[in-house]
Order: C-alpha cells, then sequence, then structure tokens
C-alpha cells in the first residue's frame, strides 16, 4: 500500500493509523508471537504503510522482562529491508514493575531520567521520538512530573511529549507547562465499547494536540477486538455492506471523528495489521457513521 493518509503528531507526520505493540508482549490469553513472528507483524505494518508504532517499558511477558516489546520494534526497523528514515516510535514511562508483578507508580526525574536511558538502550536509537507519561503518579503535583518530561526533553533524550489516561483538567495542565505546541498527544482508551474520553478527544482537537485511543476496537492487551461485529451488529453490517472487516468500519469510523485522531490497533499477526491499515482507505457515508456512533458504548 502506497500513500496512506497522513497525520500531524506534534512535531511529526505520520500514517492515520498506527501500531499498537503490546498484544506482542502482554495479552489477557498470554499466547505470545516467537520474536520472528513479532518482527513479521511489525514488518507487515510498515509494508502497509504505517510509520506509527507505539510501544511501552512495561510491555513484557514478566516483571523480570521489561522493554521486551521496545526491543522488538527496535530489532524490526534495525532488520526492514526498506527505508525507515520516516518511522515514528512513541514509547511511555512512568509505572514501576518489580519483583513478584509489584506494579507501581514514579514520575519523578530521578525515576524517569533512568526509565528513558533504559528504552533508549532497547529501542536502539539516540533519542527517543515521543515519551509519554503512561500514568499519573498521584503522590506528585501534575504539573510537576510534566515538567520533569520537559527537563528529559532540554536534556535531548526525548523529541516531543505525550500524556496518557489524562482527563481534561490534565491535558489543560500539561499544555500549560510545556507551552503553546509543548503537548504533542494524549493517549487514552476509546473505542465502540468504552466512549468516557470522548470530552478528551474533542479537547484535544480544540487544542490542537493529537489524540491516540488506545484499545481502539475494545479490546485490553490484544484479542477482544476479534468480536466486535459479533458485540455490535451495526458493526458488522456495515462490513459486510462494504466486503471489509468490521474492525475496518470501527477504525475509519475514529478517523472521521476529528483530524487528531490517530487510532493505535494492536497485533501480533500479520494478518490483522495489514487489515487495520486499510481503514484509512474506507470511506464510510454520513449515515454509516451515524449508526457507529450510535452503538451502546460506555460513557
Amino acid at each position: 500500500m502506497t500513500g496512506m493518509q497522513t497525520r500531524a503528531l506534534g512535531p511529526f507526520t505520520v500514517s492515520a493509523i498506527g501500531l499498537g505493540g503490546m498484544p506482542m508482549s502482554m495479552n489477557n490469553d498470554r499466547v505470545f508471537p516467537t520474536e520472528d513472528e513479532a518482527i513479521t507483524t511489525i514488518h507487515a505494518a510498515l509494508d502497509a504503510g504505517i510509520t506509527f508504532i507505539d510501544t511501552a517499558d512495561i510491555y513484557a511477558p514478566s516483571w523480570d522482562t521489561m522493554g521486551h516489546n521496545e526491543q522488538l520494534v527496535g530489532k524490526a526497523l534495525k532488520t526492514y529491508g526498506g527505508d525507515t528514515d520516516q518511522i515514528v516510535v512513541g514509547t511511555k514511562g512512568g509505572i514501576t514493575r518489580a519483583e513478584g508483578e509489584t506494579w507501581g507508580r514514579d514520575g519523578s526525574l530521578t525515576y524517569l531520567r533512568k526509565a528513558v536511558e533504559k528504552s533508549l538502550r532497547k529501542l536502539d536509537v539516540e533519542v527517543i521520538d515521543l515519551y509519554q507519561w503512561h500514568r499519573p503518579d498521584r503522590s506528585m503535583a501534575y504539573a510537576d512530573a510534566i515538567g520533569n518530561f520537559k527537563t528529559l526533553q532540554d536534556e535531548g533524550k526525548i523529541k516531543a511529549i505525550g500524556i496518557s489516561n489524562a482527563n481534561v483538567e490534565e491535558i489543560q495542565i500539561a499544555i500549560d507547562v510545556l507551552g503553546e505546541g509543548g503537548l504533542a498527544s494524549v493517549q487514552n482508551e476509546f473505542s465502540p465499547k468504552f466512549r468516557s474520553s470522548a470530552d478528551e478527544l474533542e479537547f484535544c482537537g480544540q487544542q490542537g494536540v493529537a489524540f491516540l485511543p488506545w484499545s481502539p476496537l475494545g479490546g485490553t492487551g490484544g484479542g477482544g477486538g476479534r468480536d466486535v461485529g459479533d458485540r455490535f451488529a451495526a458493526l458488522r453490517e456495515i462490513g459486510e455492506a462494504h466486503g471489509v472487516s468490521p474492525q475496518q468500519v470501527v477504525l475509519a469510523w475514529e478517523l472521521s471523528l476529528g483530524d487528531h485522531v490517530l487510532p493505535i490497533p494492536g497485533a501480533r499477526r500479520p494478518a490483522s495489521i495489514t487489515d487495520s491499515a486499510r481503514a484509512a482507505d474506507l470511506q464510510l457515508s454520513a449515515e454509516e457513521l451515524a449508526r457507529c456512533s450510535a452503538t451502546p458504548g460506555v460513557h
């Protein structure tokens, strides 16, 4: 596929559909592709015209394999036969994962600087394109943590700053701290079944900030998107009318919600991401889009 439509992601221009790497290293049924299979899936995404890959340091099968998904992404980019100069990789930090699967949050500069340096090594890059605060650390003021990300940017470790799992107030704080154009993206859960971040999606559009729906097909950690057509008959019927999968219908609908919306469907097989990438070319009528919007999600 050539000429996939593009969208702005902070200082970058990327494909309208991205690849979510999480299911290759962390998913609900704990079935993981081999390294070769995962790299083949990432290469299939690149072949399909995808130029944005989303990962995180905690995407790993276990606490002692932190950075697993970042390493897969790094290897896939190094071994790809084509041009990777335009590929943008976003990773995340701020969630801690320790022995015995003890999870926590840490937005301190000391922790984040160490996390960034580990991510740089795992991805095998000199600078991280987009570094996202994975989840708020409620033990500290939101603005202070955002200031730590700004410090990492000033130190030349990261190019652009994003936040994840943020509400409207937190998005505004990030914009205030980083200045105009300083916040590249917000990554929140959004799908046909989960609409609770509709306000954040709309606010990002008003502020010129990219909105990255995670689990855009309604799965968390892979697999949930497989039955989206069974759960929402309208999506299946629209897909049948166009001769495409319900998953493509979902992604095309999300793209229609604003030029700032960049869905990042997860995949662990080449066929999944190749199918998802085609959503960028799917044209739905106003009536079809209205039917998608009317599916009963959680608000």
